[in-house]
């Protein structure tokens, strides 16, 4: 049989397995199944076990077990320095903006708030809610009267909820910063309305990182201009010192780099091999810290190796320059992927600006500004002209003109009724309305649209590396290599079989540091950015770039992206004598006063065609219908066709039919009436953008399948897409419809790009494997992307495939570079040449391989700049 409880206190993965550990253990328990996100828990047993026993089983752990829902989402918290109704507001108001919690009651006097949990929140990330404010969350009552020092020394051993970009363990979080256990990359914040805090663990780690590449490039600069100055004659250098001084020189500025700078590098590589998941950071940790001690050695003892070993100074070679400019530049790399992730946290941060702060309610007929956190179902608000839409709702007085282009991408503003719905963030035209508020909080479709983006990015795992890949066979390969040289040497070596033994694995190690391997990606990766730049491609990371190769689906929305993205006015179809001259003037006059998006498209006409308005009386806005006013002895509308049937005209059948052809076409039309006579129709359209088509036909030669998705109407819909030629096509997307289709398409094997411009593209462009934002477009979108177009032209896309199969063709033959010279390197170093012709391979000649090998990446790297686009 089965039985369903709620858990009460999990937060994380850990947490589950903790949960179903205990609960499994109880008698007569077959299965325990836990949900994390409905706190849910199904029990399958044999025969009904009492409640009690499943509560004893927890009484050791931080959880509960409860028999319904609201049990086990209802939290009991106090607050440290709450002592008056401002303060409950205060409060209210900071923890409401936690996504996922409701206030259910703050009391100052107990120093107490409940909240209702409707997904798992951790108690530390409640308690950053209150930063930057005077109180502090507490869990018992006994520590809001401790001294403050200590309380906060308490709860900042909770940090916030982590996760490994690579999604190595799937859905694991941490909770706290560090590294992961399996590939070594830095451990990523979860989104949230707090990472923009400037204490957050995001933006402490991009600061620590900064300092820590650019104090490696300040001691590695000089280190590589001295041992760079070794091959040039009559070095300088050598006139000042001898050369085991500059040595010294060498280690002592080595000595930051190695054990502080970039000693995370190591530590990584230390994990990586105690787990085996060898991977970059075990090939670099090995490589330069073998390079590293091999140099000191050579230092301190030099009488240990052969002749073949040192230079014709009589020192044996180091490796300080080669240790140093690896772990810099993988630093360097290390900065640049933070800082894109930052990037990509302020899609986030800009969608929850969207929400206004405040709300106007109506209580009892007087209305009172509150905090938007004080608003719950049912309550009556009142939106003022220009005002953000506080939360979800339906208009039950009055009027308005609601700019919805955050929701469906479309410039043009709906024009709303009582009983329609309006939805929070969309922004009111010019005038007043009421409003019944139906949904908060996390319902509203804002937040629904953040949690989409959320969720979106978190699913996105980069793009395995495949220098990693090369990394994870060729590290135990090297490794190997080495051990046997060592006993082979001691076994056959002779005299001074412990010297060579010693020598020669080493050499197998150092001849493996990945220098050129290191260089390989970053720098076509480097150039091919800087190659994008040049071309208005701006692209925000080597994994974007790299997966746009295998990119086999577009997905493209329509407003802005396909179109110019602003209504404009296309033509004026005459019913009188009027020229169009004369019959623009009338218009301008009538709508120059106005701030409709419609306005906006005649007027800019009219100055465009340097037509003067005269001076309208009696001017008279209809709000979601028009404008009308007088010219001395006429009367004069402007407006849509509920203007022109309130005026009490009827369209004539020939009129009529040229409308509906407009109309069929997606444009939209406003008629110009002079008494009660139709004498003009303005045709308003979003123009195609010129470049349009012949990008499309470009990347479907390319062997693209393309898709256009749009929140507009299936007539404008249809009508674009036949005008490109585009046979795939879907109208009336919201922006989680946009999503799903992507999801859609990437469970059938797709690898989808998805290109757009607008707040509501936002959760389908972190979605796919590759998001591209018009440059023309809104910040969101573009933070929200993988890859920018400045210019915002589709043409763009198909200069960025072209480039990112350049530059992914380009780092597999730096690749191929940098594993010659170990393939053939390694043997040798190994002695494999010795027994034939007593050949070794001196650290001189090792070097000069090493030096070679990255020369010729660095090199083949550059031809990028030469690619036609």
């Amino acid at each position: 049989m089965k039985q369903i409880y709620y858990i009460k206190g999990m937060s994380c993965y850990g947490c589950v397995g903790t949960v179903q550990t205990a609960l499994a253990a109880v008698a007569n328990v077959r299965s325990v199944t836990i949900d994390l996100d409905s706190q849910q828990v199904e029990i399958e047993s044999d025969e009904a076990i009492p409640f009690n026993q499943l509560e004893k089983a927890l009484e050791n752990t931080h959880y509960s077990i409860h028999t319904n829902l609201k049990e086990a989402q209802t939290y009991t918290y106090f607050v440290k320095g709450m002592s008056c109704s401002g303060c409950e507001n205060t409060v209210r108001e900071a923890l409401q903006e936690v996504d996922g919690v409701t206030i259910i009651s703050v009391n100052a006097k107990e120093k107490k708030v409940v909240v209702c949990l409707s997904k798992p929140v951790s108690f530390a990330k409640l308690s950053r809610s209150l930063e930057g404010t005077h109180y502090l969350l507490c869990k018992t009552f006994e520590q809001t009267i401790e001294p403050i020092a200590q309380t906060t020394e308490n709860t900042s051993k909770g940090n916030g909820i982590f996760y490994c970009p690579m999604q190595c363990e799937g859905d694991k979080t941490y909770d706290k910063m560090g590294d992961c256990p399996i590939c070594g990359m830095d451990l990523v914040e979860e989104v949230s309305a707090f990472s923009s805090d400037e204490n957050s663990a995001e933006i402490k780690k991009l600061k620590e990182l900064r300092f820590k590449f650019w104090g490696s490039v300040a001691f590695t600069i000089p280190i590589f201009i001295i041992a760079m100055s070794e091959m040039i004659p009559n070095n300088i250098l050598y006139q000042l010192m001898e050369q085991k001084y500059w040595n010294w020189v060498q280690l002592m500025l080595s000595v930051p780099v190695v054990f502080y700078f970039c000693n995370i590098f190591f530590v990584r590589a230390w994990k990586s091999l105690k787990s085996l998941h060898f991977n970059m950071f075990t090939l670099i940790g090995i490589g330069a810290g073998i390079a590293w001690f091999f140099s000191v050695t050579g230092m301190i003892f030099p009488d240990w190796f052969p002749a073949q070993f040192k230079t014709h100074h009589g020192e044996v070679h180091v490796y300080f320059e080669a240790t140093t400019v690896i772990l810099t530049l993988v630093m360097l790399g290390q900065l640049l992927e933070a800082s894109a992730h930052g990037k990509t946290q302020n899609a986030i941060k800009t969608l929850l600006s969207l929400a206004p702060n405040t709300a106007t309610k109506i209580i009892n007929g007087e209305e009172k500004e509150v905090p938007i956190g004080e608003v719950i179902k049912n309550d009556v608000l009142r939106v003022k002209p220009g005002e953000k839409i506080p939360v979800d709702g339906e208009i039950i007085q009055g009027t308005a003109s609601i700019d919805e282009s955050m929701i469906t991408g479309e410039p043009l503003p709906v024009e709303k009724q009582a009983g329609d719905l309006v939805s929070a963030g969309t922004i009111n035209g010019t005038s007043s309305f009421i409003m019944l508020a139906t949904k908060v909080g996390a319902e509203t479709l804002l937040s629904q649209i953040v949690d989409m983006v959320q969720k979106a990015i978190r699913s996105q795992a980069p793009i395995q590396k495949l220098a990693d890949r090369i990394s994870s066979y060729f590290v135990p390969i090297v490794i190997i290599i080495s051990i046997i040289t060592f006993i082979l040497w001691m076994v056959f070596g002779e005299e001074n079989a412990y010297t060579y033994a010693l020598v020669n694995a080493i050499a197998v190690l150092i001849i493996a540091c990945p220098c050129a391997l290191g260089l390989a990606t970053p720098m076509s990766v480097t150039v091919g950015i800087g190659k994008g730049a040049q071309n208005g491609i701006l692209i925000k990371n080597a994994e974007t770039l790299e997966c746009m190769d295998t990119v086999d689906t577009l997905i493209i929305d329509k407003t802005g992206t396909i179109t110019e993205g602003k209504p404009s006015l296309e033509k004026i179809i005459s019913f009188s004598d009027y020229t169009e001259n004369q019959l623009l003037t009338i218009i301008y006059a009538l709508n120059k006063n106005s701030e409709h998006p419609l306005a906006k498209a005649t007027n800019d006409y009219a100055k465009q065609n340097n037509v003067s308005a005269f001076e309208i009386e009696h001017f008279k806005a209809v709000s979601g219908k028009g404008v009308s006013g007088t010219f001395g002895q006429n009367k004069y509308y402007f407006g849509n066709d509920k203007l022109i049937a309130d005026v009490g005209i009827l369209l004539p059948v020939s009129i009529n039919k040229q409308v509906k052809q407009e109309q069929q076409k997606g444009k939209t039309i406003s008629f110009l009436v002079e008494n009660k006579e139709i004498i003009a129709a303005v045709v308003i359209s979003d123009p195609i953008k010129t470049t349009t088509t012949e990008a499309l036909k470009n990347l479907q030669a390319l062997g693209i399948e393309i898709i256009m998705l749009t929140g507009d109407n299936p007539f404008t819909a249809k009508a674009v897409a036949d005008q490109i030629g585009l046979k795939n096509y879907k109208a009336g997307m919201l922006p989680q419809d946009k999503q799903n289709e992507v999801e859609k398409l990437q469970q059938q094997g797709k690898i989808v790009a998805m290109a757009g411009d607008g707040i509501n593209d936002a959760p389908a462009l972190a979605q796919a494997n590759v998001g591209i934002a018009m440059g023309t477009g809104t910040d969101i979108a573009i933070q929200s992307a993988g890859i920018t177009l400045v210019k915002g032209d589709l043409s763009g896309i198909v200069k960025v495939k072209k480039l990112s199969h350049s530059v992914v063709k380009n780092i597999k033959q730096n690749l191929f570079f940098a594993m010659i010279y170990n393939t053939i390197g390694v043997p040798v170093a190994a002695g494999i040449l010795f027994p034939f012709f007593g050949i070794l391979l001196s650290p001189m000649l090792g070097a000069l391989a090493m030096s070679f090998s990255s020369v010729s990446v660095i090199a083949n790297a550059l031809r990028l700049r030469t690619v036609k686009l």
